[in-house]
């Protein structure tokens, strides 16, 4: 990043300081919105697990049917709160794949108003991707097909329609989406859906007292993203999981529009992380904690067995962006130009998300293979072409008076559903090269792609960023190189696309499109 795009940003970022404290002051402690008091569960809370929609094979093909839904949903009993669903009130199944089949899904729209359905990391047809070329008109089906081709991981399913991504996704159109291979089911790994194997969905919404859940209320929210008052998982809150097994697999999925989680255990229990967003990893990763911006996924196992009568309670610590997981971000913490209070995007709420607890009697669990993939790691020598991607955020008085059209961008521009901003050949291998001048961290999504990270300014990534990515966070002043293969599928005329994964940052403008094509 050169020194001028760092000043630019810093500038930008110190210019709504005092529009963000006072917001916080302000707004999130309205008396209109339910307290923390008053969102506590029940007793007998226990953790919803998402049905498993295993599809059936029709010819040759696995057919998946998808109803879009509206619906009503009681977060707590006795309130009920206008929501959208999949197959049924709220949030989606959780659907299964396997590497090398075919299939087809049938996706109804029936919220009365046009969405889409977007695969979120999984590698296919730019006419199934589901972004916001392939719209489904209310009451109309699209049944994209394809085969799949991924690494066993997890992967999820979300509406990415222009300008209402963050809404219909707020509102609750999302769901997991497990590919299994035969690599993968071959390991010794906690695979029992429901059982040891569960997906945990967190999101966090801004309910006011009569639990009606409130959206975009002004200028703050499209900057700094949606940030809720109560954190939901799998649509419940703070619910308990009575493990009975050893081991348990959590699938991590941060399906929140904007906040950043830091995941850890309040006493400080390690756990392992074996696998990111788009594959395992190479080996198991020993954590106490893990942060998940927005869209990004990681499998952990926790080991329950020295529980007792005791319990393990999972939390959001908050989310500090003084640096990035290598210790080198490039903006610090108590700069002057950021006025000594940290990062704009750091956040210090603190959620309880959910309790684990043990069964009296547990069932044994094998001990973890000490390597889980061999991932052949792609060489820089091999790349192409290197492309260069600035992720742009304008603040201050001119925003707020609307005089600055396009606040957020990147490369200058902002999303143009006409304009195809990058061409890439078919078969090459390509190094991004992306950088964030802000004073916000940003989550970099890549649709079609499942990528690796090179570098974080120019330091390799961390043991848990091994794997293979389709969203890599950002943080302030940082710039990271991801390598790829675009292969299989080209299409001179449907694009793909990338963009930052806050929901509305991505709706306002911080996104772009890029074909994949045979001859350019």
């Amino acid at each position: 990043m050169n020194r001028r795009s760092l000043l630019k940003g810093l500038m930008a970022s110190t210019a709504i300081i005092a529009l963000d404290n006072s917001y916080s002051t302000a707004f999130k402690a309205d008396s209109l919105l339910v307290s923390p008091a008053n969102a506590r569960p029940t007793p007998t809370n226990n953790l919803p697990i998402p049905p498993l929609l295993e599809g059936k094979m029709t010819g040759g093909v696995r057919v998946y049917d998808l109803n879009l839904q509206k619906g009503l949903t009681e977060f707590i009993p006795g309130k009920k709160t206008k929501t959208l669903g999949i197959n049924q009130d709220y949030l989606g199944p959780t659907i299964r794949m396997v590497d090398g089949e075919k299939i087809r899904l049938n996706v109804r729209n029936g919220i009365g108003e046009t969405t889409t359905m977007h695969w979120h990391g999984l590698h296919l047809p730019a006419k199934a991707d589901g972004g916001p070329h392939q719209t489904i008109k209310a009451g109309e089906t699209w049944s994209p097909e394809w085969t799949v081709k991924q690494n066993a991981a997890t992967y999820w399913y979300h509406p990415h329609l222009m300008h209402k991504t963050g809404l219909h996704a707020y509102q609750g159109m999302a769901g997991a989406i497990i590919v299994e291979d035969k690599h993968a089911s071959a390991l010794p790994l906690p695979s029992s859906y429901g059982v040891d194997d569960i997906p945990i969905v967190l999101q966090d919404k801004v309910f006011d007292r009569q639990w009606n859940m409130t959206y975009v209320s002004g200028m703050h929210d499209k900057m700094m993203g949606i940030k809720g008052n109560v954190l939901l998982v799998n649509g419940a809150i703070e619910p308990l999981l009575t493990a009975t097994t050893q081991k348990v697999r959590l699938r991590l999925l941060n399906g929140s529009n904007a906040r950043t989680y830091t995941l850890g255990f309040a006493d400080n229990t390690a756990f392992d992380m074996i696998a990111s967003d788009g594959s395992l990893l190479p080996r198991p990763v020993r954590l106490k904690r893990i942060t998940l911006s927005p869209a990004e996924r990681a499998e952990i196992v926790v080991d329950v067995s020295g529980l007792g009568n005791s319990s393990l309670t999972l939390k959001s610590f908050g989310f500090n962006s003084a640096t990035s997981p290598t210790g080198n971000g490039g903006m610090r913490r108590g700069s002057g130009m950021m006025g000594g209070g940290g990062m704009m995007g750091d956040d210090k709420r603190q959620f309880t998300a959910m309790t684990i607890k043990a069964a009296p009697e547990l069932k044994p669990s094998p001990a973890l293979p000490r390597t889980l993939l061999s991932l052949p790691q792609l060489q820089e020598k091999d790349a192409s072409k290197t492309r260069t991607f600035e992720m742009g955020m304008v603040m201050g008085p001119m925003v707020m008076m609307g005089r600055v059209k396009h606040p957020l961008t990147i490369n200058g521009k902002a999303m143009d559903i006409n304009r195809i901003d990058e061409r890439v050949r078919l078969g090459d291998t390509e190094i991004w090269e992306i950088s964030n001048p802000s004073g916000v961290a940003h989550p970099f999504h890549i649709h079609d792609i499942q990528f690796q990270i090179l570098d974080r300014n120019g330091r390799k990534p961390p043991a848990s960023e091994h794997g293979l990515k389709d969203t890599v966070l950002l943080y302030p002043g940082e710039t990271v190189r991801i390598i790829a293969k675009f292969e299989d599928y080209a299409d001179p005329d449907r694009p793909y696309m990338y963009h930052c994964h806050i929901l509305e940052h991505e709706d306002w403008g911080m996104m772009g499109q890029f074909t994949v094509q045979r001859d350019i």
